[in-house]
């Protein structure tokens, strides 16, 4: 007996069952195995990021380090300038203690009259 086209359709038709649950197979094997690339690939990121950001943190340290020893390195010359300062009045005014004691007096006297002008 010839097979039919009924038959042969319904031959057909299994096979394409077939064939469809394969690529339904397939496809899923694909998505599967995309995301555990994608998995792999954002862990890899994830590290990176905390891997910079670990960087940035250890560079704004040292960098507040730096800051921080640049801004005593400029106290210490302050107050050396400061010392130095001090030093030369006191030597002046143990070479000229009139002239210095003149020159206070003159400029106690322009503060007070600045102080009493200012309180009319």
């Amino acid at each position: 007996m010839s097979p039919t086209s009924t038959d042969a359709l319904k031959s057909n038709l299994g096979e394409a069952g077939s064939h469809l649950k394969q690529a339904a197979s397939d496809a899923g094997e694909a998505i599967r195995s995309a995301a555990s690339v994608a998995g792999d690939e954002l862990k890899i990121g994830r590290a990176n990021v905390k891997a910079d950001l670990a960087d940035g943190a250890l560079a704004g340290l040292a960098a507040a380090e730096q800051a921080g020893g640049a801004a005593r390195e400029q106290v210490d010359a302050l107050m050396d300038k400061g010392r130095d300062l001090i030093d030369s009045a006191a030597d002046l005014v143990r070479e000229r203690p009139l002239a210095s004691f003149a020159v206070a007096f003159a400029a106690g006297f322009i503060i007070a009259k600045l102080a009493r002008s200012g309180d009319k």
